[in-house]
């Protein structure tokens, strides 16, 4: 395994990058602290593809930025910390870093595939990142983060049925930065840095940086060494050059990110038969220890990610005209210990548990090249008829090579699987409105979306011995094209009642285009799933009360999805493969903001959500005959280890969830004394389509705690993160043995910032 450096080695590092001065970033934190008054401030969103006020726009949205979003990523943390912060949003991942995995009111995809599609959308600054390994690029110098639910087909359009997590840089035109840094447990190391500079002749530009390190603090009992795994080094860094000449603006933005370090970690027989509770190495009795597996195989992860793009925006006066083109690269290579152990049973030595057989395996994409092009058109006035017209093309082309190994530590792969794949799609689009003077505003547009995708696959290379794969011979290359056309469409109506009160609804339909599947390191077959179709419906109020002290929000929506896209994978065969089922849901979200007196503030968000499928149709593939689980769906007459998933909640989607913080300051000398704490709550969620006992997860309950001194300049800061050492399985694999992986652990630490 790769050396990951030290504290020591890295100060050089950390030194450099702070050298010229330190800045808060937080926007909240750009208030100075003699001002900071008892108000929650208007929140600024960009759900509609234009600056209006949260509580304005009929979609249920969320943000998150400020003292929050600092908090949450204060340790060392990637994307998947975003999960549970706002209502109905959860993201897992069974690579880690590199590869999240989003659900939206309970509709997301589980599938491990490097080609997955996902019903979430993640938009980057305005565009859509499609692939998997693009979605994980890093969380830094963000204005803030906005979570819109429910279906986004009209503005937003590829693969949004269930909604988008969109992402907001800061952009240049000021002078002036920031600077962070943050040291906690097992060497968890965040550096943060960012810089901008305006002339009077408008030229800006802005450079951001972020530098994350973890030292390997996993200790593989089966080696000498005594870390072993866990470690990484992610890069990632941001230069934009915008010019500005009255009406025009002309920005062009380049992006890095290089990942180095351990996949994510895989852990047998973490469960015994009968119950989904962790336990030791040592089978039941023994307590879990986190830090601590006993594997044989080998584990790395290495992702590079480039990026270049240009932003045109041209103010006619009574419209404003845009181009965004974008062109992201991408290659990865990802290898894992699958069985999560160490042997196998017919071996001298094997554990922990039963380990029937030996699984190691290798995912890389040698090359992703992602193009895409908008261009759109919207008005400028904020009353009377409004519109936005335009046009979407984006063309992906991707290749994936899968290999099975025969040894642990084996070079030469036993199984070679090739895939390419070739996306093309293009999209028009148009939305307009019309603000009345008694307070009502319609909304209505429609979106016009063509997918095409050509698939080739094959196993070039089999030498696995015949009683693995049988027949045990090469599989020759296998073809397959789908095509997808749908109308997309939403409406909505607002009626500001009062300055107080916002009563709003929407009907919108979604789509994701058809995908195909092809991993046959174990399948013969590729296989495909047609394109679906969501229709949603959704009413709330949003509220304001005490001069802006308090806000309330409150939504309930139900909706109705034809040919949903799941995989069902695992299984005796380890063989993954689409389906389309009918799925239907359900749910109410709330969110209180509260700023009762100076220098407090607190939040609480919850959610209520059935997503279940309703398809009496729909049956899948127990856990493989070498994992004791306990299947709790009925089995199809005839077929024994086929089950019926009809009326089960979706994986991955607890019915219920909770978030909240709470933040108080007050004045000391030139600054203030501050602590700020978050809090995350679901319940129950199962890891596959079908219901299992082991296979599942109660609860989880994470919650950080943040205390500091800050002046309008400076702040230092003691912080952790998973206050209680929650310790969850988060997913597992269930086609050797009772495999999971779990949460993160608990990282306390302390963190200097300052802006200039």
């Amino acid at each position: 395994m790769r050396h990951f450096p030290s504290a020591t080695a890295i100060a050089p590092v950390l030194a450099i990058l702070a050298a010229g001065s330190w800045a808060a970033p937080a926007a909240a934190q750009d208030t100075p602290v003699a001002e900071i008054d008892s108000g929650l401030g208007d929140i600024i969103v960009t759900a509609q593809r234009r600056e209006e006020s949260l509580q304005d726009v009929p979609v249920a949205v969320s943000v998150l930025s400020g003292n929050t979003l600092d908090a949450i990523t204060s340790s060392g943390s990637d994307v998947r910390v975003l999960a549970g912060r706002v209502p109905s949003l959860n993201i897992e991942s069974s690579f880690g870093r590199t590869f999240p995995r989003f659900y939206i009111r309970g509709l997301g995809n589980t599938d491990f595939d490097l080609n997955a599609s996902q019903p979430v959308s993640l938009v980057y600054d305005d565009v859509v990142l499609e692939n998997p390994i693009l979605k994980g690029f890093p969380i830094f110098d963000l204005d803030r983060v906005e979570v819109l639910r429910g279906p986004q087909g009209t503005l937003f359009g590829r693969n949004t049925p269930a909604g988008i997590v969109k992402f907001d840089t800061v952009k240049p035109g000021k002078t002036g930065g920031y600077a962070r840094a943050s040291y906690g447990r097992y060497g968890t190391t965040q550096v943060e840095v960012a810089a901008g500079a305006a002339d009077d002749n408008g030229f800006s530009v802005r450079l951001s940086t972020l530098f994350q390190h973890r030292d390997n603090w996993v200790d593989n009992i089966a080696t000498t060494k005594a870390k072993d795994l866990g470690g990484y080094d992610d890069i990632a860094a941001r230069l934009q050059l915008q010019y500005e000449n009255g009406p025009f603006t002309g920005r062009v933005t380049g992006q890095v990110r290089i990942y180095d370090g351990s996949a994510i970690i895989f852990r047998a027989n973490t469960q015994v038969p009968g119950s989904n509770k962790l336990v030791g190495l040592g089978g039941a009795g023994t307590e879990f220890e986190r830090d601590k597996v006993y594997q044989d195989g080998l584990n790395f992860q290495k992702l590079n990610t480039y990026n270049a793009g240009l932003n045109l925006e041209y103010d006619f006066g009574p419209v404003t005209a845009y181009s965004i083109t974008s062109y992201w690269n991408g290659n990865f290579r990802s290898r894992g210990d699958i069985d999560g152990g160490f042997g196998a049973v017919f071996l001298p030595v094997s554990g922990p548990g039963l380990i029937p057989f030996q699984a190691q395996s290798q995912d890389n994409v040698p090359s992703l090249d992602q193009f895409t092009q908008e261009i759109r058109i919207a008005s400028n006035n904020s009353g009377g008829l409004g519109y936005q017209v335009g046009a979407f093309y984006f063309d992906e082309k991707l290749d994936i090579s899968s290999f099975e190994f025969g040894g642990p530590t084996d070079a030469t792969p036993s199984a070679i699987a090739v895939q390419r794949q070739d996306s093309e799609a293009y999209g028009i689009f148009g939305s307009v409105n019309y603000a009345f003077d008694n307070g009502f505003k319609l909304q209505a547009g429609a979106r016009y979306n063509h997918d095409t995708r050509a698939f080739v696959a094959s196993r070039p290379v089999e030498t696995r011995p015949p009683f693995v794969v049988s027949p045990n011979t090469p599989v020759p290359p296998q073809a397959a094209t789908v095509k997808g056309k749908l109308l997309t469409w939403d409406a909505s109506a607002t009626y500001e009642a009062s300055d107080a009160l916002t009563f709003y609804a929407r009907v919108a339909r979604g789509y994701r285009a058809p995908s195909v599947q092809g991993r046959l390191t174990f399948s013969r077959t590729i296989s495909t799933a047609d394109q679906e179709e969501t229709m949603s419906y959704e009413a709330g109020i949003k509220t304001a009360f005490f001069d802006d002290r308090v806000r309330f929000n409150l939504t309930g929506y139900y909706f109705d999805t034809k040919d949903l896209q799941l995989t069902a994978v695992g299984g005796t065969s380890n063989v993954a493969s689409l389906l389309n089922v009918d799925a239907k849901g359900h749910g109410i979200e709330a969110e209180l903001q509260a700023a009762p007196a100076k220098g407090l503030t607190f939040s609480i968000g919850g959610a209520w959500n059935v997503a279940e499928i309703d398809d009496a149709n729909a049956f899948v593939a127990g856990c493989g005959s070498a994992t004791p689980c306990t299947v709790l769906d009925p089995a199809r007459p005839g077929s024994p280890g086929i089950f019926s998933i009809d009326g089960n909640q979706l994986p991955q989607s607890p019915k219920w969830t909770l978030n909240g913080t709470a933040g108080y300051e007050f004045p000391v000398g030139n600054g203030a004394i501050y602590a700020f704490t978050d809090w995350y709550y679901r319940s129950k969620i199962q890891f596959f389509l079908y219901q299992s006992v082991e296979f599942s997860d109660d609860k989880m309950i994470e919650g950080g705690l943040r205390v500091g001194y800050r002046t309008d300049r400076f702040d230092v800061a003691g912080f952790v993160r998973n206050i209680t050492n929650d310790e969850s399985p988060t997913g597992g694999i269930d086609f050797n043995n009772i495999t999971s992986y779990v949460n993160e652990p608990r990282i306390y630490g302390v963190e200097a910032s300052v802006k200039f």
